[in-house]
Order: C-alpha cells, then structure tokens, then sequence
C-alpha cells in the first residue's frame, strides 16, 4: 500500500485560529504528534507563520482572512471562505482555538455538515468588558457553544466563567490539567544555562550580581496589568536600590495602548531595562530572581508555566489559569487585579524574605513538571480525539 493510500485512510482535521501566530505558537509540536495519526490541516489568516508552521509540523495549511477583531463585512467573508474550504476538504471534524475563529468555524463548519465541532476556549474577554460590548462577546461565546458539538475550557477558572454565565449547557471537560498544549520541559530547563552564561548577559544588560532581578514577559498593553507594574516598581524603588525589572515584550501592533506616563517610566527609569520582544525567553527567565505577571484575564498563561519551569517562583494576580499553575505562598503570591499596593507588597515580601523565595524556587518546576508537561497533554488530546470519533 502506497503512502498516498495511507494518507487518505486517516481521519481529516482541521485546526483553526484567527491567526498563523496562534498556530505556531500555542500549538508547537502538537500538530505533528496528531499527524502521526490523523490528517492534520492547518487554517487561519496568511502569513510568514503559516508556511513556517506547515514546514515545521510537517502538515498542510491553507490561507483564509480571519480578522481578529469585530469587521461584520470582512467577517461575512471569511465566514464564507471557510465554508469552502471545509465543504471541499469535507473533514472529520473543526477543532478551533482563539475567538474569532471558533465563531467563524463553528458556524461554518455547521452548515458544510463537519459532523464533529471542536471548540477549546483559550480564555474569555467578556467577563473583564462592560455594557454593550459585554453582551455581544457573551452572545458571540454562546454562538461558538451553540454550533459546536464540542467545548473545552483550557482550564477550570475558564469552566467556570462558562458555567456561572450560562453559556453552554453542554458539558465542559478540561483536558489534563489545563493548558492548550503542555509544556516542552527539556526545552525549559535551567540547566541549560551555566553561571558563566547568566553573569555574561547580566554584564551585557548592565546589571550587577547583587541586583534582586524581575523578569516580565508579555505584551506591554494595560491588560496585562503593566500599569500596576510600573507604579509598584517606581514606589519599591525609592526604597531598595539593589532591585531592576527586566521587562520581555513590546506593545509593537497593539491598540490596547499605555498611557504617556507609564511609557515614560517604561524607557526613563534607571533600574528598567526593556528589551523588546525576544524569540527565545529562556536565557531571560534564567538570569532573573522571580517572575511578576499581574494580567487582568488569561486563559492558561504559558508566560507563568515557562517561568516556573525554569524555576522561577512568581507573583502573579488572582484571575483564571494564573491562580490554577501558582498556589499561594507554595510556589508564588497570588495578588488582587488592578490592584498596585498589593502588587508591591508581595514583591516587598520577596524582597525581604529570601528563606521564602528560596523555598519556592525548589518547588516551582516540580510542579509544572508533574502537572503540565506537554506529553502529558498530548496524550489526553489524543485520547479525547478518539472518543468523539468513536461517539
């Protein structure tokens, strides 16, 4: 039998999200461990990132515009290519990440007649909105449960969200432990990295070896609670001289845009070193003393799993899928939102208990390691898979 035959004898899937981004990034590694099995499709808006993916998972994709923010005419046109696309391609079964594709592909994949509709909730906006816009990313979500045959919280701050606000009576499983795909932990490892290698990059950044070091990764946008950051930081400064803040990110394409006085703290302030967007976190993460992420809403953030991988014990805010990876006082603080006094008590505390911070460090990738390594979630994908084709 030829490979072609083959090819064809497995079951088509297509994964979809807004963006190629998305793909390749929350969805590393994954794609080709189902292609083994399945016959893994790959669709979301064109882009670098889309070829990138097909080439480094070994799967097909194919390019549909999905914009990722509200357009109804451009959303009427993507709503419609990816109808083609799945009547042609006629699969198995749509499994969608990110909002605006599980909106467009469930619908879609509904009326093409996929007998299978997977939606995975990465995490929800509407809880955090108010008024109108509220309500119209409450309807959109339960338009995504109402076309889907299937629905996944990514974790269980997520189930409940979609619980409390009666968004779906369907029933709602969380695969593994929560996140989207796991966590490559020999890639985050801090044994990559030797002494030698971590005093040469803080002699690079300017930074002494006495210096308590912060490490932030994300976008630099109000959402991601980078205002608190900044106030807190400015305040504990005035008080303890031997601490800087290392801040991973840029706010490059977003609207969610900073207000003049955080920006000015972000590129003024002496003990700030800000270093733009990086491929690769890890050397990052492994020069710093403790990790700060105080996001206003997350699904499963991946920042705080790579972080407690290599090591690193954090103080993050009280929202979902930060407050499931972070037990308080075990392997991190958990802080209130939008809340900067707290934000710089707890980062006071680290400061002035380095017994605490010691302790926590020992057990934050002990716990990543037993709850979030991505074999562990691939495994129980795979196995999801098979019981949604055998019903």
């Amino acid at each position: 039998m030829s490979s072609t035959t083959q090819q064809k004898e497995k079951i088509k899937i297509i994964r979809t999200a807004a963006v190629p981004g998305s793909l390749y990034t929350l969805l590393k590694g994954q794609l080709a461990y189902l292609n083994q099995e399945y016959e893994i499709i790959g669709v979301s808006s064109d882009g670098p990132l889309l070829q990138e993916t097909s080439k480094r998972e070994g799967i097909r994709t194919i390019a549909v515009p999905i914009e990722r923010n509200i357009s109804p005419l451009k959303d009427l046109q993507g709503l419609f290519k990816l109808y083609k696309v799945f009547k042609k391609e006629k699969p198995f079964m749509v499994h969608s990440i990110t909002p605006k594709a599980g909106l467009l592909s469930m619908i879609a994949a509904y009326f093409a007649r996929v007998p299978k509709r997977v939606h995975m909730f990465t995490g929800l906006i509407f809880p955090t909105q108010t008024g109108p816009k509220k309500q119209l990313l409450l309807f959109f979500d339960k338009l995504i449960c109402k076309f889907a045959t299937h629905v996944y919280p990514e974790g269980n701050g997520v189930k409940n969200d979609l619980i409390n606000y009666g968004v779906t009576k369907k029933p709602l499983n969380v695969i593994a432990n929560g996140n989207v795909n796991g966590l490559n932990l020999e890639y985050f490892s801090p044994g990559h990295y030797s002494e030698e290698d971590t005093s040469a990059l803080k002699s690079q950044l300017n930074l002494s070896s006495s210096d308590f070091l912060w490490v932030y990764v994300g976008r630099l946008v109000n959402d991601k609670g980078v205002n608190e950051l900044m106030e807190a930081f400015n305040s504990l400064t005035k008080k303890y001289k031997n601490t800087k803040l290392i801040l991973v990110g840029s706010d490059d394409g977003e609207t969610d845009i900073l207000p003049l006085a955080t920006r000015e703290i972000i590129h003024g302030h002496p003990d700030i070193v800000a270093i733009g967007q990086q491929k690769d976190v890890r050397p990052f993460l492994a020069l710093a003393d403790a990790f700060v992420f105080p996001s206003y809403r997350e699904g499963f953030p991946n920042v705080v799993l790579e972080a407690g991988a290599m090591g690193l014990p954090a103080i993050v805010t009280d929202i979902n899928g930060s407050n499931e990876i972070i037990i308080d006082g075990v392997n991190g603080l958990i802080i209130p939102s939008k809340d900067s006094l707290a934000l710089k008590k707890a980062m006071e505390r680290f400061l002035t208990d380095s017994s605490l911070v010691n302790s926590m460090s020992q057990k934050a990738r002990d716990l990543v390691v037993n709850r979030y390594n991505r074999d562990l979630v691939w495994a129980a994908l795979s196995e999801e898979y098979k019981k949604i084709i055998a019903n």
